[in-house]
């Protein structure tokens, strides 16, 4: 029997994409542990999260999404201390150890809760360290935990992040370099729409060519990182297509809502099922 995660699958699109509240960006008016039951409640099904780890135990918080009846799709490993300036520590050479310990936290989070893929964040370039350096640290640090989360069934993501000043991977083609360099079959590409729209990508084109290698979906509308309809970006016509395409993945929804998460729900109304 086969541990490698369910990859999306071709089907018929019927333009109903799977969407999965982000509970870091969403329902931000209630506790973190209250929200799981709060999206759940506008018909959400499914869930991601950014860092669960100062929330509560992994017990806890999976106990929380069982509660809700939510499934978690989604969380990120460690990307530092944030207050200190950190975005992600994968590409880090003085920072291994601390990774690999990321590593084994988030897969206990992720087995409780159930959830079958993390993110994984390369972080900044650093002044004074090569950025070869810094992607060969990325690529060793990608595979030990590819090969520490594939005896469980969990996928690996890797994300180019447009949006922050010196983040090291800030495209696609950047992903897909690592990706191929990791040579892990449970690695794959965590497609960010808003991010790649301000990396100045063709989104609708990707998204063809890149199907098979994307795992993963997320949403926000440019430039403000709100929800779909506040920006530049034709949602009407790419959630659509997506589905079109025969994505089977679930769209997480990390954007910070303009004025209040239910408040900004309505493009999402025909995708979501409340009381169901």
């Amino acid at each position: 029997m086969s541990c490698s995660p369910e990859r999306p699958r071709l089907h018929r699109g019927n333009a109903l994409p799977t969407l999965a509240a982000n509970l870091t960006t969403q329902f931000r008016e209630v506790p973190f542990a209250a929200r799981f039951a709060a999206a759940a409640a506008q018909g959400f099904r499914h869930v991601e999260y950014q860092f669960p780890y100062e929330s509560g135990t992994a017990a806890a918080v999976a106990g929380w999404a069982r509660a809700a009846g939510v499934e978690v799709v989604l969380h990120n490993i460690t990307a530092g201390n944030e207050a200190a300036g950190d975005r992600g520590i994968a590409s880090l050479p003085d920072r291994v150890d601390e990774f690999r310990a990321g590593v084994a936290q988030a897969l206990e989070y992720a087995r409780a809760a159930g959830c079958r893929r993390l993110n994984c964040l390369a972080g900044l370039h650093q002044p004074g360290v090569e950025r070869s350096r810094q992607l060969a640290t990325l690529v060793a640090n990608a595979q030990y935990a590819a090969d520490q989360l594939r005896p469980h069934g969990l996928e690996l993501m890797i994300e180019a992040v447009a949006l922050l000043p010196g983040f090291l991977i800030t495209n696609t083609v950047q992903s897909l370099a690592i990706i191929d360099a990791v040579q892990r079959p449970n690695v794959t590409l965590q497609y960010d729409l808003f991010q790649m729209h301000l990396a100045g990508e063709n989104l609708e084109s990707q998204l063809r060519t890149l199907l098979p290698r994307i795992g993963h979906i997320q949403v926000a509308d440019a430039p403000g990182r709100h929800e779909p309809g506040t920006g530049a970006i034709d949602y009407a016509r790419l959630l659509p297509f997506i589905d079109e395409l025969g994505y089977r993945g679930t769209v997480g929804c990390e954007y910070f809502p303009r004025a209040g998460t239910v408040e900004g729900l309505g493009w999402a109304r025909r995708w979501l099922q409340p009381g169901a």
